[in-house]
């Protein structure tokens, strides 16, 4: 089953169990998804966007809730972070395992290994092959300079 027919799935599940915050959020979910169709549409691309994209949207909805969720707690705002927080349980769900920092190291090593990187002109590469086998699974964020400094030395 795609990613997109799960979150739909859930979607009427939430529905029929009356889980306005679930629901909320699944259709926050659908409707970045449905952005995204949008755009992709314009770029040419006619069946909208595949998991790997969703995957990316989900990533990337998950960061904007942690960095509100941690700006609210700053504030004192203590209900919203915990809406924020509660939101990202949700969109957690269909996101895959996150690698730990030990499979993060690991899995750079191979990859620079299997391009046969060795400087940091290579980067771009490495990123490229690690984003198409772990995008869902890694913080791309935390992930490029730990690449950067590998291949820097």
């Amino acid at each position: 089953m795609s990613l997109r027919n799960k979150i739909k799935s859930a979607m009427k599940e939430a529905m029929k169990e009356k889980a306005q915050l679930r629901l909320s959020t699944l259709r926050l979910i659908s409707a970045a998804i449905k952005d995204r169709d949008i755009a992709a549409r314009s770029e040419g691309v006619e069946d909208g966007v595949d998991d790997t994209e969703i995957l990316a949207i989900l990533g990337k909805m998950t960061r904007q809730r942690q960095e509100s969720a941690k700006t609210y707690e700053e504030a004192g705002r203590l209900d919203l972070s915990e809406r924020e927080i509660s939101e990202i349980q949700v969109i957690e769900y269909f996101l895959p395992r996150q690698l730990n920092s030990d499979e993060i190291e690991i899995e750079v090593t191979n990859v620079i290994n299997e391009q046969g990187a060795s400087s940091i002109r290579d980067m771009g590469r490495v990123m490229a092959c690690l984003k198409e086998r772990f995008t869902g699974q890694m913080d791309f964020g935390v992930v490029g300079p730990i690449v950067k400094q590998r291949l820097s030395n």
